[in-house]
């Protein structure tokens, strides 16, 4: 009896511990996140960032064509100089939902980061020789920073402006520094870009429902 017992109580905090609600479903966005609303629209938006992310590779091949550049390259790390250089800002943090980094606060940052990369490859895309595949990765961009506003709309606690695209101004003197700040962007939308994946994964309760299933 004892050992069944021992046995049960883990089990019990482990189903409990899958089951648990954010912190911040707990202090009122519960019922709005679990809404069939908004939903639908984790889903929508958790289809759209999955879409960036693998054309990531193939919009990168397509207009960096420096050899030293490589997307997934520990290389990288080097080039944060010439990214201040540039001009090439960091992306916003994102953080586990919790009461000190709410729902709205994480929607929020999504919307920065993403506007952010979107003002990055405007900035470029005119001195690019192919366009095609960027053009169609920040049409992607402007659909998923749409349904992360309605999501916005749903989860506010008092009406507020919606987050507004950044302001950059890319130092771009050659040919050169045009490749980097093309190579850099995509290199850290992919990163941010698996933040946002996680965020929205949090967010949808389907996917807790097949954990605990």
């Amino acid at each position: 009896m004892n050992t069944l017992i021992v046995f049960f109580i883990p089990c019990y905090m482990a189903a409990f511990a899958r089951s648990a609600p954010l912190p911040e479903l707990r202090t009122g966005s519960s019922a709005l996140v679990e809404d069939s609303g908004f939903q639908k629209i984790v889903h929508i938006s958790r289809s759209l960032i999955q879409k960036i992310l693998l054309s990531i590779p193939d919009t990168h091949k397509s207009c960096v064509h420096t050899a030293t550049l490589q997307l997934n390259s520990s290389e990288n790390a080097k080039l944060e100089i010439m990214a201040s250089n540039i001009g090439i800002p960091s992306a916003p943090v994102l953080k586990v939902i919790s009461d000190n980094f709410t729902v709205e606060t994480s929607l929020r940052k999504m919307s920065e980061g993403l506007q952010l990369h979107r003002s990055l490859l405007n900035s470029v895309l005119p001195r690019l020789d192919h366009k095609d595949k960027v053009t169609e990765l920040l049409a992607d961009i402007k659909d998923l920073v749409f349904q992360i506003h309605k999501m916005l709309r749903k989860v506010q606690t008092e009406p507020t402006m919606q987050p507004t695209p950044a302001s950059v101004d890319l130092h771009l003197p050659g040919e050169y520094e045009v490749q980097v700040a093309a190579h850099l962007t995509l290199v850290q939308l992919q990163s941010f870009g698996q933040d946002v994946a996680r965020s929205l994964r949090s967010l949808d309760q389907s996917n807790e429902e097949e954990t605990e299933s």
